[in-house]
């Protein structure tokens, strides 16, 4: 990221007579709608054709076009973005997943409340794992989805990391309802932080210093944030921002609510209030603000995942902005992508759940076994049956369906009955364990000494 090239002066390039000649030649994308940064631009240039001068050119197109943020930079530029037509079919996309209609595994077999549940433990989970495996937690997925099944506690900084974010989540979601704030900020670093081992980092607090950077990987530095000193002032005009209509009526502009949570999570990775946990935070206020105005997918949607496969891009996307005036454009595109990738994945596993539960029912109803079994239990028998020999807890199933430990110990014993679990009692706790070929005889409760 070190070798980013910062884009050349343009402004007074423009006297040239011979810039005009080209005007008809460039625009603000490529022949293929892609946005690109002076760092690849320049290599993409006719023969015959100066890179400043086309560059120069691609500048004022997209100046003409773009819009003004009430946001600034350190140096009071302000931020600004546009909205290019590669843009507008993932736009389009999402706010068509708003539709109730199509709300969490509407057939799947349990009411909405019960689909969602189900689901929402899983995903997310999977988001609080990638996003503290983007942050540098060392835990492998399993391990760490083991862990916050079972509610063990966690046993180093990684897992420790990976609880934090789990719970991060939850806040994001408990607090949709409320405006953002400073207070807000800090309670979702507080939680991203707690109980780690960093002595420099105290949960919730701004940072009092400017010996804070972004390293570029290479020993040099990527980013230096504003100063400590301006920080408080800087944060209540992105809470503004934040909770202000930009919903186009009355003569206020219209901001996307997409565009606008991914402009909030650039902005707090920019502010970098806090002496670690931004990456997290700035994750988690993206979420609390998507979901905050209805886009209910977002619940079960991971973009710390693929975010994850490639960091150095990540990272480009903010070091582009900052180096082209502040136009929050790359980000932007960035991140649409990363997000129709996700909603992608997201879909895939609603569909492969949906047939997963299916596969179940029809199983069985050949057993006569279709109306001993809640919804609950079928889900958890579906499990069950693809993973013979996966041990099971009773508090890895009062997580996922979000019942009671009595309920779900209850939910695994109807399956000892069905001869599909063998319980074994391990000290005080009792583990349920898949057999690797269930029949359909009758029997009574099987278990294991």
């Amino acid at each position: 990221m070190s070798g980013i090239q910062k884009p050349p002066s343009w402004r007074e390039r423009i006297t040239q007579d011979h810039i005009w000649d080209l005007f008809d030649q460039f625009s603000a994308v490529d022949e293929s709608g892609r946005y690109f940064h002076w760092h690849d631009f320049r290599y993409r240039v006719p023969k015959g054709v100066i890179p400043e001068d086309a560059w120069t050119v691609v500048k004022l197109h997209r100046s003409a076009q773009q819009k003004k943020l009430p946001l600034v930079a350190d140096n009071g530029q302000p931020f600004t973005y546009l909205i290019i037509d590669a843009m507008q079919p993932t736009l389009h996309f999402l706010d068509s997943l708003r539709s109730p209609i199509l709300q969490a595994g509407e057939g799947m077999g349990g009411t909405r409340a019960q689909n969602s549940q189900f689901l929402l433990q899983s995903l997310m989970m999977e988001e609080a794992i990638a996003s503290a495996q983007l942050e540098g937690a060392s835990t492998t997925r399993l391990v760490a989805k083991a862990m916050l099944a079972e509610d063990r506690a966690p046993r180093d900084e990684s897992e420790q990391m990976i609880v934090n974010n789990f719970l991060l989540m939850k806040a994001a979601k408990a607090n949709r309802e409320e405006p953002l704030s400073i207070e807000l900020i800090r309670e979702f670093h507080r939680v991203t932080v707690m109980d780690t081992l960093d002595a420099d980092v105290v949960p919730g607090e701004i940072r009092q210093t400017d010996q804070v950077y972004v390293g570029d990987g290479a020993g040099g530095v990527a980013h230096q944030p504003p100063v400590a000193a301006s920080l408080i002032e800087r944060l209540q005009k992105l809470c503004e921002f934040a909770n202000h209509d930009h919903d186009g009526r009355d003569g206020r502009p219209f901001i996307h609510p997409i565009i606008k949570a991914i402009i909030l999570h650039f902005m707090i990775g920019y502010e970098h209030p806090f002496v670690d946990g931004n990456g997290r935070t700035a994750r988690a206020l993206f979420y609390w603000y998507l979901l905050k105005v209805g886009y209910w997918p977002f619940e079960f949607i991971s973009i710390s995942a693929l975010l994850k496969e490639a960091p150095v891009a990540y990272g480009k996307a903010y070091l582009y902005c900052e180096t082209d005036e502040f136009d929050l454009t790359y980000f932007i595109d960035y991140q649409l992508k990363i997000i129709r990738r996700a909603v992608d994945g997201f879909l895939e596993y609603r569909d492969r759940k949906e047939r997963e539960y299916y596969d179940t029912m029809a199983w069985l109803h050949e057993q006569g076994l279709i109306d001993k079994l809640n919804f609950r239990q079928g889900q958890l028998l579906s499990k069950v049956l693809r993973h013979p020999g996966r041990v099971f807890h009773a508090k890895e199933v009062k997580n996922i369906f979000g019942v009671s430990e009595g309920t779900a110990r209850t939910d695994l014993e109807k399956l000892v009955e069905l001869n599909v679990l063998a319980a074994s009692r391990q000290g005080k706790n009792i583990r349920y364990i898949a057999l690797t070929a269930p029949t359909s005889r009758k029997t009574s409760k099987r278990r294991l000494s």
